[in-house]
């Protein structure tokens, strides 16, 4: 998702109102690119996290459905009544798991919103213009689907899966 839409208010609350002489200086400019630099990294970083969170959850449905399947070939003579445990286990945390990803995809949407404020005053734009004008600016979907776009479906398609699932089980 790119942070798109009126960045006037963001601007206004980047930058400090500096002295006109010391914002021509290389120090001024090197702190800039430092502070580009900076959160260009933390951004990274979101994503990174993001990324060990959704490999987080995979394991955790593996190992939810792989204990379910052990249980269910011991315990089926008994009836099907137990399934509704791992059920819910997997459908609450297929809820934190979107939740997450959620959160993940805005933290990192503000992120990349300041980065953009903050290459208007570096001499090159390569992500908020060059970028993003090269993958169509997010309107045409066959030129760039945005990953965390299709990330926000994965826990509910599990969810799907387990429900559909467990009835077929219940009721088959």
């Amino acid at each position: 998702m790119h942070p798109t839409g009126d960045r006037s208010p963001l601007r206004e609350r980047l930058w400090n109102d500096p002295d006109p002489a010391r914002a021509a200086t290389t120090t001024y400019d090197s702190a800039v690119l430092e502070q580009y630099r900076l959160c260009v990294e933390m951004a990274d970083r979101v994503s990174a996290r993001r990324g060990l969170a959704n490999s987080f959850f995979l394991t955790l449905n593996t190992a939810i459905f792989a204990l379910a399947g052990a249980l269910a070939t011991r315990s089926s003579a008994e009836g099907t009544w137990w399934l509704v445990i791992p059920l819910v286990a997997v459908l609450l945390q297929c809820g934190a798991w979107f939740w997450l990803v959620r959160s993940y995809r805005l933290l990192n949407c503000a992120k990349y919103r300041v980065v953009g404020a903050l290459e208007e005053r570096l001499p090159a734009s390569p992500f908020w213009r060059a970028e993003w004008w090269a993958l169509g600016e997010g309107v045409d979907r066959s030129r760039y689907l945005p990953l965390s776009d299709i990330e926000q479906w994965i826990p509910p398609l599990f969810a799907l899966a387990y429900v559909s699932g467990f009835l077929a089980i219940v009721l088959g």
